[in-house]
């Protein structure tokens, strides 16, 4: 399946690709049978079928693959494919009745020959990438990739014949190639993407999105193991004024990984208001008291903890900053280190992280599942590292994704949040606007889409790029 966008207020619809229809469950939507596309090759000129479907998500359910998004799959229990006079047909058969499934259908699908077991980070694959997708790679550097269009593609070659992409992780190097005619957009910073506002020839353009940014909480600091002052760091925040001065208005207040745009299932309750007096009184009910330089502690204990984020991320840096300023309103010492991931999991139980999520938003029970559950066997390391939870919150989030009825799902998904209001595990900052600085063309696009966790020239204006007419 593909995104069907029409626009990024609400979520988008999903559309057949390689599948011929939208798939059929049985009864209980235990088992979903997709017709597939007949007469699709992929970019080396092999046939597509039934079997390079199996051979795909085998390989990510496959532990020896490691793979990073296993646990989102993990209610298959078998695929399976068929032929016949009309047709193939693949069958996933699940573990336990699933009303969501239609949203794990949007995973590419690679040439079964190419799947060869093994670790996904050494497939060749990762360098030599063969799909069936519009475009095709053509050209691979350290720091620059060209795609060009299929000339195959079962939907018709893209009337854009050519797609470079340029890896350029310093945001105000892209700003001045931009602005010198080098690229024709980019994705920046708000506050850097304002700077396009008054430059002949370019606009801002933005995308909402799920895509939340928060601090986990350390497991091993017996500060943050305390429910009560969770609780209280939730109220000691002031999300909006990160909005306004971080985000350059670009973004939304986060309380929960749970936005408006999942419709009923959204509280509008769910918040934790801004009060400072009510996050010291928090604390102080929870036995924390001003010690000699104004940190709280507690017997030997110092309500202190370090917060690491990602160094050449500027919004993280900015939001772990103006995090730490207000934990020191309510007493709390919060140090902050710009850290490389590889150097921050080794530490994951001792340090809070600024995080990013909503890498699979298009189903609510990707949103929250993993982010908000105990973690299970097969769990990514950055899928709540602080392992809070409670019997309470895992059970609602089991039930919603076993689930049928819809009414029942949303109210399920609601308790979750007022589950979560009582005992919390993160402190959720905000939902990201995403900001792309563009160049003014003559090409006729069509809307943007709620954007992932996972963004920047794959998606903002450019998600769409092959269905681009003039």
């Amino acid at each position: 399946m593909r995104l069907d966008s029409a626009g990024d207020e609400a979520l988008p619809a999903f559309a057949p690709a390689l599948a011929m229809e939208a798939p059929i469950p049985n009864a209980d939507s235990s088992v979903w049978s997709v017709p597939l596309r007949q007469g699709v090759t992929f970019h080396d000129g092999t046939p597509f079928d039934g079997a390079d479907v199996v051979a795909t998500y085998n390989a990510v359910l496959d532990p020896g693959s490691a793979s990073e998004i296993a646990s989102a799959f993990a209610m298959i229990a078998e695929v399976s494919s068929s032929r016949t006079a009309t047709g193939e047909t693949v069958t996933f058969t699940l573990a336990y009745p699933y009303a969501d499934f239609p949203s794990r259908l949007l995973l590419a699908i690679a040439p079964s020959e190419r799947l060869t077991g093994g670790p996904a980070a050494e497939s060749s694959l990762n360098r030599e990438p063969v799909g069936t997708g519009p475009y095709r790679l053509s050209e691979l550097t350290a720091d620059r990739a060209v795609f060009t269009a299929n000339p195959h593609y079962w939907a018709g070659p893209p009337q854009v014949s050519k797609v470079t992409t340029v890896y350029l992780p310093d945001d105000n190097s892209r700003v001045q190639r931009v602005a010198a005619g080098e690229f024709d957009g980019t994705i920046l910073p708000p506050a850097l993407a304002r700077t396009f506002t008054s430059k002949p020839g370019f606009g801002i353009e933005s995308a909402h999105s799920a895509d939340w940014r928060g601090v986990s909480l350390p497991a091993d600091v017996a500060f943050t193991r305390d429910p009560q002052v969770r609780l209280a760091l939730n109220h000691a925040v002031d999300r909006q004024a990160m909005v306004d001065t971080v985000l350059a208005g670009y973004g939304e207040v986060a309380h929960t990984p749970v936005s408006a745009v999942y419709g009923d299932a959204f509280d509008p309750a769910a918040v934790f208001p801004y009060d400072v007096d009510k996050a010291r009184s928090l604390l102080a009910g929870a036995g924390w008291s001003p010690g000699p330089d104004g940190v709280l502690v507690k017997g030997t204990d110092r309500a202190a903890f370090t917060v690491a984020f990602r160094p050449t991320d500027s919004v993280r840096r900015d939001l772990a900053t103006a995090f730490a300023a207000d934990m020191m309103r309510v007493g709390v010492e919060v140090t902050l280190a710009g850290l490389d991931f590889d150097k921050i999991e080794p530490r994951v139980r001792d340090l809070g992280i600024l995080l990013g999520g909503g890498d699979k938003p298009f189903s609510l029970d990707t949103q929250v599942y993993a982010a908000l559950h105990s973690p299970l066997p097969g769990t990514a390391l950055w899928d709540n590292p602080g392992q809070f939870s409670t019997p309470a919150r895992d059970a609602a989030l089991d039930q919603a994704r076993r689930t049928l009825d819809p009414e029942r799902r949303t109210s399920l998904y609601r308790q979750v949040q007022a589950d979560y209001l009582t005992d919390p595990s993160y402190v959720f900052l905000v939902f990201l606007e995403h900001t792309y600085a563009v160049r003014d063309s003559t090409w006729q696009r069509a809307p943007v889409t709620i954007e992932p966790h996972s963004h920047g020239v794959n998606w903002g204006p450019w998600w769409n790029v092959a269905s681009w007419t003039r």
